[in-house]
Formats: structure tokens, C-alpha cells, sequence
């Protein structure tokens, strides 16, 4: 059975070959593919090498794990399949009978069909009151 392995922490630029080159130094039956942007064509940082053997692959993670390429630390792990991990959405929800936690009151600013001209642009009204108390609350030293 083939084991998928998530390849981190790779620079932008790079040989490929030469990243192939340092699996096949530790065992046979590696084949590697990088994730790269869909419009720029860079790599994204991380790939996927599956891996043929078991041994193999317990020997590329021990290996190469925490190994420096290209200037970053290499970051090999077995690779999550997107099912294992569940795609139910969590339920956030306090149980029944679990208080609810109340949010913190925030500085909201209502809006109005007729402005002022005169009046503070309301999207800034919360900070400009702030700074008439910090202005209001200083001493002026002599």
C-alpha cells in the first residue's frame, strides 16, 4: 500500500530534481509533486511524496524531517487524507441548559439618512470621543 506523505516548509524556488534526488538517496519507489499557485506557478511552500513502501517512508520521515534544504528546516509528516479528517461543521452552539456567554458591549455607530455637515463622520465617532477623554484627562506640566 502506498503512504502519502505532506513535504513543509519548502522555498518558493528550487529543483525539484534535486529534492527527488535527496528521497531516492534514502530508499526506492519515491514520486514527488509540488503544490504551486494556479497563476503565478510558484510553489506554495509544501508537496506530496507518495511513497511505495511503509519502511520507506517511516525512513524518509525520520531522515529528512527537521533537515535544512534550500535555506528552510524541511518538514515531513504522513499526509491527513481531507475524509479522515471529518467535514461534518462543528456545531459551535452552547448545550442546552449551558449559559450563554454574553458579548462584550462595542462602541457601534448607528447611521442616519440625514447627516450633518458639522457632525463627526460617524464611522470614527467611537475613536474621536476616546481622544477627548485622553485629552481632557492630561495635566499640562510647567
Amino acid at each position: 500500500m502506498s503512504v502519502r506523505l505532506y513535504v513543509g516548509n519548502l522555498p518558493q524556488t528550487f529543483d525539484e530534481n534535486e529534492l527527488v534526488a535527496l528521497f531516492q538517496g534514502v530508499g526506492e519507489g519515491v514520486r514527488f509533486k509540488t503544490v504551486t499557485d494556479r497563476e503565478t506557478g510558484v510553489c506554495r511552500g509544501f508537496g506530496f511524496a507518495n511513497v511505495d513502501d511503509e519502511k520507506v517512508a517511516e525512513a524518509l520521515i525520520g531522515q529528512l524531517h527537521g533537515r535544512e534544504f534550500g535555506g528552510n528546516t524541511l518538514r515531513v509528516e504522513v499526509s491527513e487524507r481531507r475524509d479522515a479528517r471529518g467535514t461534518a461543521p462543528i456545531d459551535r452552539r452552547p448545550a442546552s441548559g449551558a449559559p450563554v456567554a454574553q458579548r462584550r458591549a462595542a462602541d457601534k455607530v448607528v447611521h442616519a439618512d440625514n447627516v450633518d455637515s458639522q457632525a463627526p463622520d460617524p464611522r470614527w465617532a467611537g475613536e474621536l470621543a476616546k481622544l477627548k477623554d485622553l485629552l481632557a484627562n492630561q495635566t499640562v506640566g510647567v
